[in-house]
């Protein structure tokens, strides 16, 4: 049929010149851009702005990741670097200044005026100032508290100073083991700071006398004596500021770094980091001054929480003097010369009973 093999033969002429027509519109385009490519690499080295624009934004559909949930489609998040730098930045650089500074400003008021002692006489009769879950929910928020701060310090700090003086591999497996502690122990100290607040409130409560004790500075640099409750102003600041407020605010910003799961984008975990970083670098400064009076800064303070939770009437009277008098006003009879006495303070009356 040579009709129809003349047909095939035009359909294949109109092809070609179909091709030829089009291929210099396509390899002038192609050149084009292969023309601006290469312009751009001399002008701009390695510079794919427009593809990264692209990427940042997360709005192409073919931009997809086999994960699913939120941001998942956005590879890479411009605000990221802005967090690195704050992280890195101020709270690194001022953090660890105050982290610097907090303990100098104790050694020196040691150095100046050492440890707080009893003026007057001890008389040997004791007083129960703390219970055995007293000192037991003390030490368990304590010694958690001192775990997350150690490992805390090492996470924000340790490659500015333990990657540099012991290297790689020390420092790899510090970071590892504070990572893991501080996950781990940080629901406990939690808990553990809970009951602890519940224990202590009652006797935390502010009181007039407080702002004469504040204005007063607790004597501690005159050496006056301040008349204070069972509780002086000082320690009920690092109640309300530091166990209330701080663990609340490092509670919940760290529980939105531990649990990434409860679909928070990375903003709010940015957001959550650098809130808990200046809150813990606070807390953990406020808490060295209360570390050194409860240790080597106060005579008798650390006996009291270690052993049996009883302070000599004395030490009462001129660190405690209003409790003390109310604790006097309850126990009639109670002065005679050397004997102990096994009666609580009436401000104990309100805590937890075991």
């Amino acid at each position: 049929m040579p009709g129809l093999r003349d047909m095939r033969v035009l359909m294949q002429l109109l092809f070609v010149l179909c091709l030829m027509s089009w291929a210099p519109v396509s390899g002038a385009a192609d050149s084009g851009s292969a023309q601006e490519q290469a312009q751009r690499q001399q002008d701009q080295p390695l510079n794919n702005a427009p593809v990264w624009r692209e990427v940042r934004k997360g709005e192409n559909p073919n931009q997809t990741t086999q994960v699913r949930g939120v941001e998942t489609n956005v590879l890479v998040q411009s605000q990221g670097e802005t967090w690195r730098q704050i992280r890195n930045g101020p709270i690194t650089i001022y953090g660890g200044w105050l982290l610097i500074l907090a303990p100098l400003v104790i050694l020196g008021y040691y150095l100046w005026k050492g440890p707080l002692k009893v003026h007057g006489r001890l008389t040997g009769r004791k007083i129960q100032r703390l219970s055995q879950w007293d000192r037991t929910i003390h030490w368990t928020v304590g010694i958690s508290w001192v775990i997350l701060a150690i490992s805390g310090v090492l996470l924000l700090f340790g490659k500015y100073v333990v990657l540099p003086l012991f290297g790689y591999t020390l420092f790899s497996w510090l970071a590892v083991l504070s990572k893991n502690l501080h996950n781990f122990i940080g629901p406990l100290f939690l808990l553990a700071a809970a009951l602890m607040f519940v224990t202590f409130l009652a006797r935390n409560i502010p009181r007039a006398y407080d702002i004469t004790w504040l204005f007063k500075g607790g004597g501690m640099l005159t050496g006056e004596h301040v008349p204070a409750g069972f509780f002086n102003a000082g320690e009920k600041i690092v109640f309300w500021v530091g166990l209330f407020l701080f663990t609340i605010i490092v509670g919940a910003s760290g529980h939105v770094l531990l649990f990434p799961n409860f679909d928070q984008g990375r903003a709010i975990m940015q957001y959550s980091n650098i809130i808990h970083a200046v809150t813990a670098v606070f807390y953990v400064a406020m808490m060295l001054g209360h570390i050194y009076l409860g240790s080597v800064g106060m005579e008798g303070a650390y006996e009291c929480m270690r052993t049996d939770g009883k302070v000599d009437e004395q030490w009462a009277k001129e660190h405690h003097e209003y409790w003390y008098n109310e604790v006097m006003k309850d126990r009639p009879g109670a002065g005679a010369a050397g004997t102990a006495s096994p009666a609580r303070a009436g401000a104990m009356k309100e805590g937890w009973k075991l």
